[in-house]
């Protein structure tokens, strides 16, 4: 495998887990948790196949959201905003969005298709609060949102 291809593959290791996780999935399947599992070593043979399959994918997924956020931003920054530029900009975001969010959720759907009900359920468990604190919710999973308190009127 040549140098150029090599580093290609290494970074698109490392990115995978920044994309699923800015997608709301963290990547379970690289941490501590999944050991707690229980998983058996063919589980953990399919989970990296699917893992494997998905990766390109959401890579490029999340190099199109990016693309269209920096579309958008600049018909925002722009000195005249033209309304029509601007909303074709704003549906290129959602529509890469959406994309993205499905070939996540496939990929979630896939993952699930692996683990046993006991193992989804306490996967469930164990990402629904913050490492360290029993009971405690993060932000987004349940109740209200928060709001940042430096943005005025967003009180």
């Amino acid at each position: 495998m040549n140098t150029f291809r090599f580093s290609l593959l290494l970074g698109a290791v490392f990115a995978l887990p920044m994309i699923v996780s800015a997608q709301g999935m963290t990547p379970w399947w690289d941490r501590p948790i999944a050991k707690d599992l229980g998983l058996s070593d063919e589980q953990n043979k399919q989970i990296r196949e699917v893992v494997r399959a998905s990766r390109n994918r959401l890579i490029e997924l999340r190099g199109a959201v990016q693309s269209a956020e920096a579309e958008l931003r600049d018909e925002m920054n722009d000195e005249k905003v033209d309304s029509g530029q601007a909303e074709a900009a704003i549906e290129k975001v959602v529509a890469a969005r959406a994309e993205l969010t499905r070939a996540v959720s496939l990929m979630s759907l896939k993952l699930r298709m692996i683990l046993t009900a006991a193992q989804w359920q306490e996967l469930q468990k164990r990402q629904a609060r913050p490492a360290g604190v029993p009971g405690m919710r993060r932000p987004g999973r349940g109740g209200p949102p928060r709001l940042p308190a430096d943005r005025p009127g967003l009180e």
